[in-house]
């Protein structure tokens, strides 16, 4: 999923950047609050992870004018400021989740992925088409009842074409999803990996992965 992490710490940037993309997350970030603000507007992120101690704009006021823009991105505050009256503020302002640093890096992953379930209405982490059973929590998929492995990037553009069933997936989104910068990767990357994942998928009927020509793909 596409995350913009918004962090003047570069130590830090750099370790949920690290520690992201290994999960297969697409990972974008910025050192401070104006530029993070343009990233927020037209990035088309899955969530954002926000400091609130931020050089130039501070993380409130990015908050407060992603919301004025009504910009619905789901939005998690990091920050070191532990006192009940910032939690409520900065929920107050709109953000969707708060926590605390110190954190622990397992805790920020899962509640990244519930803001995410929650992006495409979707409670429960486990969703099933067909004989595919996908658990975007343990970022598991089982088929016709045994797991398959996937690699990081193909779980990534299962999981997305699984919470967008019944939509069509352009390969640029796809690649958003796969890259932080879609021009490391090309529209005959995103087509290996559908090819590898229908291999994958073969036994799991109701959970075809269809080519629409010249639009994307979609899972029905």
């Amino acid at each position: 999923m596409k995350t913009l992490i918004i962090e003047d710490s570069e130590r830090l940037g750099r370790s949920l950047e690290v520690g992201l993309r290994r999960l297969g997350f697409s990972v974008d970030v910025v050192a401070d609050g104006r530029e993070g603000l343009e990233y927020a507007r037209y990035g088309g992120y899955d969530a954002i992870v926000l400091d609130l101690m931020l050089p130039k704009l501070d993380g409130l006021s990015v908050l407060r004018q992603l919301r004025v823009e009504q910009n619905p991105v789901h939005v998690l505050i990091l920050s070191a400021r532990d006192q009940v009256a910032h939690r409520i503020e900065g929920l107050r302002l709109g953000a969707d989740d708060y926590l605390v640093k110190p954190f622990d890096f397992d805790e920020l992953v899962a509640r990244l992925r519930a803001l995410i379930r929650r992006k495409y209405a979707a409670k429960n982490p486990v969703h099933k088409v067909g004989d595919l059973e996908l658990d975007t929590a343990a970022r598991s998929a089982i088929c016709a009842e045994r797991e398959i492995e996937l690699s990081a990037r193909e779980y990534a553009v299962l999981e997305h074409l699984v919470l967008k069933r019944g939509q069509v997936v352009s390969k640029t989104e796809l690649l958003e999803r796969l890259y932080t910068d879609a021009s490391c990767g090309t529209d005959n990357t995103v087509e290996v990996f559908v090819h590898q994942l229908r291999k994958k998928l073969a036994p799991a009927a109701g959970a075809v992965i269809r080519t629409k020509r010249g639009h994307g793909y979609m899972i029905e």
